[in-house]
């Protein structure tokens, strides 16, 4: 299953059924569990977990150094979890000495050329589309998409089901909402893919107008959680609770 061309680490430790192509290389203390398939060219460097059914496409470097002057060779890691696909030249780096970790999570769809930099916290169920950029210490919940050619700005915080195309995002983005563009344009909720993932007309209604108190009654931060709480929909409505608590940890404001 392991190319005669590929150059692996005596440390590596690698389940007996994955497949490793030709020219790939694997550094030290790698760990890369079952039913995992790597292609051609592929590096992935030290202190790097891979889980189980993941498809790493030809040319990808994961785990390499943070870009990040402070970091002076500790040892920190890259963690990928269990099913995720990624797409050809995608460099994925490990965590810096601030954070120590870069975490994927499972069912993620990484295309082409994307870029997820050192101590970025990736959900589940997650897409990024071609040559899309994260900095450090970036958080992406589950079901997020994140458009080709976006780049997003370290410390950003980008909420569930958001759906994001060709922006520069400089703050959170929150859940269910959809943002446009460079300058940054907030269009409406993501009501293509809510109504995709089996979200209720209720709950798409509820939302419409939790994005309204949000965006079109020029609010604070603070008024907007007091209006949502004012709707009474808190306890019977988990999406809402979600843009409560998205809002109430926000620490670099949302997008507007």
């Amino acid at each position: 299953m392991i190319h005669p061309s590929a150059i692996i680490d005596k440390t590596a430790n690698i389940a007996a059924d994955v497949e490793i192509g030709p020219w790939t290389v694997i550094g030290k203390n790698v760990e890369i569990s079952a039913h995992t398939k790597i292609g051609s060219h592929v590096i992935i460097h030290k202190w790097t977990r891979i889980g189980e059914h993941n498809h790493i496409h030809a040319f990808s470097c994961l785990g390499s150094d943070p870009q990040d002057r402070s970091y002076q060779q500790e040892e920190t890691w890259l963690e990928i979890g269990e099913h995720n696909i990624i797409r050809e030249y995608c460099s994925i780096h490990r965590g810096s000495v601030g954070g120590g970790t870069t975490k994927i999570g499972n069912q993620n769809f990484i295309m082409s050329y994307v870029h997820i930099a050192h101590d970025c916290r990736i959900g589940d169920n997650t897409t990024f589309v071609n040559n899309a950029s994260l900095a450090g210490h970036v958080s992406v919940d589950d079901f997020a998409y994140i458009g080709s050619f976006t780049g997003v700005h370290q410390f950003c915080r980008i909420g569930t089901h958001s759906f994001i195309s060709a922006a520069m995002i400089k703050k959170d983005v929150p859940p269910y909402i959809l943002v446009y563009g460079t300058p940054t344009r907030v269009v409406g909720i993501n009501r293509i893919g809510l109504e995709r993932h089996g979200f209720s007309i209720d709950t798409i209604q509820k939302l419409r107008r939790a994005y309204r108190i949000m965006y079109r009654q020029n609010l604070s931060l603070s008024q907007v959680i007091e209006q949502f709480e004012a709707l009474g929909n808190l306890d019977s409505c988990y999406e809402i609770q979600c843009l409560v608590h998205f809002l109430a940890e926000s620490v670099r404001g949302i997008v507007r």
